[in-house]
Parts: structure tokens; C-alpha cells; sequence
């Protein structure tokens, strides 16, 4: 083999190594809710309960046994008494709202109940990404924008794309001067190496809150509201 068709070939896979390296992923929505009617149904009641902030009806279909953390917590007090559905203003009506309003998948596991995951964002996430290192654009057609604000040029728009955040250039939560924790922007790039500030309302973890939910003894039930890992 002669020296230039070498090196024509090395040429060749650099370029065929950087296009994979350069290729972007994405996590689009999936909803297998309507492959059930009755499981469709279900959740239909739960989103008008979130509307209406129906604390009865959601603590009726909790599981006696629901699973809060992976320290142990667990239990309809336990739900009860961390999520407060009583106060107006308790965070449970938003941030459920947006699991359950946001697709899902079913799990069949051999000789286990039939299990919905929620929200897609988690029971679609694929098991080659590492769930910690990388996030995904919750929305379609997100702003991009050169600096965290609403007044910052918008270098494009993303939808559903995964992307891994740089939490050091990332804007936290602050009120009155003080850090609440958590991030109102986030610094993100692309898989292909699009760089710039996301809302943090439109950038979900697949170890951010899901929910689960078994039909057991004929009834839909929430086992378990959890985030981590």
C-alpha cells in the first residue's frame, strides 16, 4: 500500500472519528399511556386533580407503601408529611404536574405487575448515557442564548437535545442575596458542541422526581415519587 493512499485512509477515519465524536443525541418525548385505557384514564383523573389541587384524590391512590428516597423514607405519612398537599403552595402541585403531564413508558418485568414510569425524561433515557454526566433540553425549539438573561442574544434553538452542564459557569438560585440551591440558568453543550445558557426550566435529569405507578387488585396506585439514584 502505498504512502499517500495510507495516508488518504488515516485522513478518512479522523474524519469518520470526529463526525461520531461531533453527533448529537437526543431525548424526544414517548407516552405509552393510551396502550391502556384504563391506565389512560388514571392518569387523566391525576391531571385534573393536579389542576384542581385535589389533595383527597391523590392521597387515595397513593400506595400504603410508596417509596419516597433510597434512605428509606417511605409511606403514606411519610408522602404526607413531606409534601403537605394541604398549603396552596406546597411544591408538590408543580413538580408532579410536570411529571405526569410529560409522557411515560411501561415496564414489563417477568412476573411483576404492570408498571408506568413517568416522565419520559427517565423510563425513555437509554442506557448508554450516563444518567449523572448528562442532562436533556425539556421543550422544543429552547433559546440558546449567549449569557444568562432573557435579553441575551439567541445563538439557536434546541429541542430535546442531550447535553452536559457546566455548573461553574451555571447561575445559581439566589433571593435577598442568599443561595437557595439549586440553578436559574444553566451553562450547556451539545453533544455536537453547542455551547450556551439554557432556562433551568427547560433542562431535566433522568434522576430528577418521576413517579411509578402498578395496577394492583385492580386499581391504579403510585408506588413510588422519588428522585436520585
Amino acid at each position: 500500500m502505498s504512502f499517500l493512499r495510507v495516508t488518504v485512509l488515516f485522513v478518512l477515519f479522523g474524519l469518520c472519528g470526529s463526525a461520531l465524536v461531533a453527533q448529537e443525541r437526543f431525548i424526544r418525548p414517548v407516552d405509552e399511556a393510551s396502550k391502556d385505557a384504563s391506565f389512560l384514564a388514571f392518569r387523566n383523573r391525576l391531571i385534573t386533580a393536579v389542576d384542581k389541587k385535589d389533595a383527597r384524590y391523590i392521597y387515595s391512590i397513593v400506595d400504603p407503601r410508596i417509596q419516597l428516597s433510597f434512605g428509606g423514607d417511605a409511606g403514606l405519612a411519610t408522602f404526607k408529611r413531606v409534601w403537605k398537599l394541604e398549603r396552596a403552595n406546597s411544591e408538590f402541585w408543580k413538580e408532579f404536574g410536570l411529571v405526569i403531564r410529560n409522557g411515560g413508558r411501561f415496564i414489563n418485568e417477568p412476573n411483576a405487575p404492570k408498571q408506568f414510569a413517568a416522565p419520559y425524561t427517565y423510563s425513555a433515557w437509554p442506557d448508554d448515557l450516563d444518567s449523572f454526566e448528562h442532562l436533556s433540553i425539556f421543550g422544543f425549539d429552547v433559546n440558546l442564548r449567549e449569557r444568562p438573561s432573557t435579553d441575551s442574544r439567541v445563538l439557536g434553538q434546541l429541542s430535546y437535545n442531550v447535553v452536559r452542564v457546566d455548573t461553574s459557569k451555571s447561575v445559581t438560585r439566589k433571593a435577598g442575596g442568599r443561595e437557595l440551591g439549586g440553578f436559574t440558568w444553566y451553562y450547556v453543550e451539545t453533544l455536537g458542541g453547542k455551547k450556551g445558557y439554557v432556562s433551568a426550566d427547560y433542562v431535566r435529569s433522568p434522576i430528577d422526581l418521576r413517579a411509578g405507578f402498578e395496577r394492583k387488585r385492580g386499581a391504579w396506585r403510585m408506588t413510588y415519587f422519588i428522585a436520585g439514584d
